[in-house]
This record gives structure tokens, C-alpha cells and sequence, in this order.
């Protein structure tokens, strides 16, 4: 039995007795008692099979409020571990920081102090994102005539196209490793413009708006970094490849 401790994290809803889950065949949250559960296969409990299986076998959830239980132990033990600096639960982020409460970032993120920042080991050139893989091979190739010594020096690995995973879709990130070509002649500093805001649902407004909707994605500027003692352009760009 999986007993899922996190539902009981705020913000958190739990099925109720025969309610129908959002499956192909229409499972239904099916009570059971414990004699039936260990031989009981889930695909046999659906809309379609349930009121049948009630019908002859009667309802296990009937008798749930003939004997009441108690909180006495649990509020003991959450007095106990608060006592002692065991936190809540990590809280969603849209409620308000509450006092006392423990970092909400995951533990692989948290910053530790007097941890040095991780250094990069290649010198990568974010060049922009695209909705569409041919938008973003577009936008890479305009790049290339652009920078036409620079390109010349690159190898088909150092063209890096990813696809990235947005909020209900994917699209389309191009770097580019600058690993072979020589420091003084990698492209400078510069914007690209935002064609496409992987966190909204459409591209960017033309004209006046694109240029408001570009000042909003602050992380579409060029920023340096650091690869094994030598800077390192790296593009922190909410932006698109289309029209860099």
C-alpha cells in the first residue's frame, strides 16, 4: 500500500469514495474492505461495472462514521516534531510566505553559503528559442550568415538544438558551443529579439509592444560567464531564435 503524504500538503484535494477518475475505461475510487483488497485488480472497479459489484456485495464506505476516530495523537506528535524544527510541509507557491515556515526550494537548488557558483566547463551562446523547429533552424541560420567567420569555424556538434519542455508544450532552444573559436573573435554583447515567451501562450506583440514585451523578459540580455578562466558568452534569453 502506498500511503501519498504528500495530499496532505496544503492546497491538496483527495478523491472521494466512487468518484470517477480521468482514465480511458472510467476507474472509479472503489471501497474496499480489507479482505478484498489483496486479490482486488483496479481495472475491474469502472462507471460501468460498479453499481453492479455495490448492488451484490453492499457498500464498504456505509459503516465509515459508525466508529469516530480521534486527532489527539496526531496534534501530540505535530507539537513534538514543531518543538523540535520539523517544519509544515512545503506550502504552494501562491500563498504567502508564512513564519516559520522551511525553504520552498528543492533541496538540489537551495544555496549553500560560501558555496562557490558552479563554474561552466564550455563557453555555450544561448542564440534564442522558437515555438517551431524550422523557426528555429531559421533563426540559426541567419545567426550564421551573420557571424559567417564564426560559423565557419564550428563542428555540427558544436550546433546545439534542444527540445524544451514549456508550460503545455514543447519548443525549441539553439546554442551554439564555442569550444573552436578563439576568444577575441566570439560575438559580443547584444539582444535578441523575443519572437517567443516559452511562459505565455503565444508570441510576442510587434512593433511598441514587442519592445515593451522584451523590457518585461529582462533575461533576454547577454550576460558573461566564466568557463575555465576565460569569459564565456551565455544568452539567459526568454526570447526567440526568430528574428536574432
Amino acid at each position: 500500500m502506498f500511503l501519498d503524504y504528500n495530499q496532505n500538503a496544503r492546497d491538496r484535494t483527495t478523491a472521494s469514495a466512487y468518484s470517477v477518475r480521468p482514465t480511458p475505461d472510467a476507474r472509479v475510487s472503489m471501497p474496499l474492505t480489507w479482505a478484498a483488497l489483496a486479490g482486488c485488480d483496479p481495472a475491474a472497479f469502472t462507471i460501468a461495472t460498479v453499481p453492479a459489484l455495490v448492488a451484490a456485495h453492499g457498500d464498504a464506505h456505509a459503516a465509515i462514521d459508525d466508529v469516530a476516530g480521534e486527532l489527539d495523537g496526531l496534534l501530540a506528535l505535530a507539537g513534538q516534531q514543531a518543538a523540535a524544527g520539523l517544519g509544515d510541509a512545503p506550502w504552494p507557491p501562491h500563498f504567502e510566505k508564512a513564519s516559520g515556515e522551511a525553504p520552498r526550494v528543492a533541496p538540489s537548488r537551495a544555496k549553500t553559503p560560501g558555496r562557490a557558483r558552479r563554474t561552466p566547463k564550455l563557453p555555450l551562446v544561448l542564440i534564442g528559442q522558437a515555438k517551431r523547429k524550422d523557426d528555429a533552424l531559421a533563426g540559426l541560420a541567419r545567426w550564421q550568415a551573420r557571424h559567417p567567420a564564426v560559423a565557419a569555424r564550428l563542428a555540427p556538434e558544436d550546433v546545439l538544438v534542444d527540445t524544451m519542455r514549456g508550460r503545455s508544450s514543447a519548443y525549441y532552444r539553439v546554442r551554439i558551443n564555442l569550444q573552436r573559436v578563439p576568444e577575441a573573435e566570439r560575438p559580443g554583447r547584444g539582444r535578441a529579439r523575443s519572437d517567443y515567451d516559452p511562459r505565455s501562450s503565444g508570441p510576442a506583440p510587434a512593433g511598441a509592444d514587442a519592445r515593451a514585451h522584451a523590457a518585461s523578459a529582462a533575461r533576454s540580455a547577454l550576460t558573461a560567464a566564466t568557463c575555465d578562466g576565460a569569459p564565456m558568452l551565455r544568452a539567459i534569453s526568454a526570447g526567440s531564435i526568430a528574428g536574432t
